[in-house]
């Protein structure tokens, strides 16, 4: 390995990502002088309709009581915020935060006349309108005012890129793991396989040209060596705190890794399904509670200790919330 070579990959702070790779190179490379700076967003989409009334309960109210005999929650179990609303008794980590000053509840956030489809509601909030068409997202045009920055889409197995990130300069990569970026070969033993990349290192030199066949080897190079320090990264990272092992957690914690490495990119989506509680939700719904609770607790505890804290903000948003009155099946429907 050349020094050049070696210093590019102790240093490079550029990312590959399939046909995108030019312009998403380019951009990135232009973020990441001011990646330690900059301030990063993290959108967690809480999919089904998130039950509001007992996720930040509002014992002191006495409707609250009489609408939910079976649902409601005492106010002894709450993590009390102040004298009318607590925290779910499973959300002991946003307790903490909220401790430490670092959790918000913002509350009756909605838009004229709601739409209680979940689909329709939700590209709604994704596109910021209520036009009868929607084909742009928020986060996709605020993207076009942010020079140079990236976002990416945390995505579990089968999972589309949402609504808000259409529209961006450059196409906001969906991935589920580092592996993602890996240099995939067709090779059938580990010999091949070393020889392929071989291969592919050597003819992608640039011979210093300033042609499309160069400027196409530069860029190959570029992706190549990215890829091989995102793997270096998935290998050494440890987070300062213990993540849950759930779902959301992980992919949480690949955007902690992401950050830390200082790649430019500022905006973060991930979401949590299961949230619409028709029938028999007190168990479901505080496992669903507990784990957004824990895994942003520890997502945010992890790039706090790595210097990130006053960077960071973490929104969770739903399509919409629950009726005040559970129904006939220990459940709750659209509200």
């Amino acid at each position: 390995m050349s020094a050049s070579r070696r210093d590019f990959l102790k240093t490079s702070t550029l990312l590959g990502f399939g046909a995108t790779v030019p312009t998403f190179l380019a951009k990135t490379a232009r973020a990441a002088d001011t990646a330690s700076k900059d301030t990063i967003l993290v959108v967690v989409q809480l999919t089904g309709g998130n039950d509001g009334l007992n996720t930040v309960v509002p014992f002191a109210d006495a409707e609250y009581a009489k609408l939910r005999p079976t649902l409601k929650l005492p106010k002894g179990q709450l993590h009390k915020i102040n004298d009318s609303f607590g925290l779910h008794p499973s959300m002991s980590g946003f307790n903490t935060l909220l401790q430490d000053n670092a959790l918000c509840v913002v509350h009756g956030v909605g838009y004229p006349n709601p739409d209680q489809s979940h689909f329709r509601s939700m590209d709604i909030w994704n596109a910021g309108s209520t036009a009868a068409e929607l084909s742009e997202g928020w986060i996709g045009k605020a993207l076009k005012g942010m020079k140079g920055a990236g976002s990416f889409h945390i995505a579990g197995d089968n999972e589309s890129a949402p609504l808000a990130l259409t529209g961006a300069p450059a196409r906001v990569p969906s991935i589920t793991s580092l592996a993602d970026f890996q240099l995939k070969t067709v090779a059938a033993s580990g010999a091949e396989k070393k020889d392929q990349k071989a291969l592919i290192e050597s003819a992608s030199k640039p011979t210093g040209g300033n042609n499309l066949l160069d400027f196409v080897q530069r860029t190959a190079v570029n992706t190549y060596a990215s890829s091989q320090r995102l793997q270096e990264l998935a290998k050494n990272y440890e987070p300062k705190v213990t993540y849950p092992g759930t779902n959301l957690a992980n992919r949480l914690r690949l955007a902690a890794q992401l950050i830390d490495a200082g790649i430019g990119a500022r905006i973060f989506y991930v979401s949590i399904d299961g949230f619409d509680t028709h029938a028999n939700q007190a168990a479901p719904h505080a496992n669903l509670l507990a784990d957004v609770s824990g895994a942003i607790t520890a997502f945010y505890q992890d790039l706090a200790a790595r210097g990130h804290k006053d960077r960071l903000l973490v929104m969770t948003f739903s399509e919409f919330g629950r009726r005040a009155h559970e129904n006939g099946s220990k459940g709750t429907d659209h509200g």
